[in-house]
């Protein structure tokens, strides 16, 4: 599928999404349906290496339905991230098996999991918990993160769905982005061959050596994803209000108006939030923009380079934070009292962006670009930044 389908693809689901998308949170059931449409549409086998279109993919489906959107970056995320391990063939044969087949794929790597990777004779046994497993429940090819027994080094796993010892607990329930199984996992004596480990990374290799700079970027990727996660959130609660408006608000008695549309403080209400989401789009696409570039750099890639990627995703995540739980909340001044209903289903678009901006706080991307504005310091590289 080339650029200009998947984007025009990505607006038919996303509209597809948007029509029901109450009553299935309402629902909240494991998105398999929703899998299933991704896979019908084609949109799971775009190019992942293509960031400028996988994330203006995500953006619009989002907006129909953020945890789709949110599943759907991951997905490939997780694909464009296989490419930079130790195992080409294996990353080559699950792309190869994804455009085939439409597969899914979901990862556990969330860096304060506890799963173990123990040797045997044949391979491995890895156990362990896994917690906000997003996705892995409804996901056809899982990404294991795990660290060996003796600590030596950590491992990337490639497992495949149903495989034994692997269960996943109902116990995702939250706030928001409730179809984004992003429940925990639990691995038991789960078996791997030498071959299913796309990479390994020695525990005395440290961010200086070429792979790991390179590799550091997986965090920066899924920090940009998320903030195109979010603007979509925005697109969405702007447009549905809109409508909202124009066809049920009633004017406020004060106004002497006909129409809820004819109030200047509703139009510049409105007004105000365009702005804000226009650029929250801007800074989203100005950190893929640095994103790709520091990408395309390859192995020569330089902690400056680096460092300034970081500080144009966290500028971009801040502000696409900020934007989204103002403007969720905001609507509903513009609205008016009954778009309080449950049925109305605007609540969602907060309750979406609330549960998504506090996935890392949002001060520490601050501190960055403060630190960086006063003393010219990049960003440390961690799990987030």
């Amino acid at each position: 599928m080339n650029p200009a389908d998947a984007v025009t693809t990505a607006r038919a689901v996303a509209e597809r999404l948007r029509k029901d998308a109450v009553e299935r949170q309402h629902a909240n059931q494991p998105p398999l349906a929703e899998i299933q449409m991704l896979r019908e549409s084609g949109l799971l086998a775009v190019d992942p290496d293509d960031h400028r279109t996988t994330h203006t993919v995500t953006r619009l489906v989002s907006a129909g339905d953020a945890s789709i959107g949110h599943l759907l970056g991951y997905h490939y995320l997780h694909l464009w991230r296989a490419s930079l391990y130790d195992n080409g063939e294996l990353a080559r044969s699950l792309r190869q098996e994804v455009a085939a087949d439409q597969l899914f794929v979901a990862a556990v790597s969330n860096p304060r999991d506890t799963i173990v990777a123990t040797e045997t004779d044949d391979g491995l046994s890895v156990s362990g918990r896994g917690a906000f497993a997003t996705g892995c429940a409804v996901a056809d090819r899982l990404f294991v993160s795990a660290t060996r027994a003796d600590r030596a080094a950590r491992l990337v796993v490639v497992a495949r769905r149903g495989a034994g010892g692997i269960s996943h607990p109902s116990d995702w329930d939250n706030l928001g982005q409730r179809l984004t199984a992003s429940g925990s996992i639990v691995l038991q004596d789960v078996r791997a061959d030498p071959g299913d480990v796309l990479g390994t990374f020695p525990a005395d290799e440290d961010d200086s050596s070429p792979r790991r700079l390179r590799l550091s970027l997986v965090s920066l990727a899924f920090q940009a994803v998320l903030t195109q996660v979010l603007v979509g959130i925005v697109e969405g609660a702007l447009a549905e209000a809109a409508q909202y408006t124009r066809e049920t608000s009633r004017p406020w008695p004060a106004s002497g108006l006909e129409s809820a549309v004819d109030d200047p403080h509703v139009l510049a209400g409105y007004g105000h939030l365009d702005a804000d989401l226009r650029a929250a789009r801007l800074l989203a696409d100005e950190a893929t923009r640095a994103f790709v570039q520091a990408d395309t750099v390859g192995l020569a890639l330089t902690p400056a380079e680096r460092g300034r990627a970081a500080l144009a995703v966290s500028a971009a995540k801040v502000v696409s934070s900020r934007t989204a739980t103002e403007t969720t909340s905001r609507i509903f001044e513009l609205t008016g009292a009954r778009a309080t209903a449950r049925s109305s289903g605007l609540d969602r678009f907060w309750r979406d962006a609330r549960t998504l901006t506090l996935h890392d706080p949002l001060v520490y991307k601050a501190q960055e670009l403060g630190t960086s504005l006063l003393t010219g310091e990049v960003p440390l590289i961690t799990a987030y930044s």
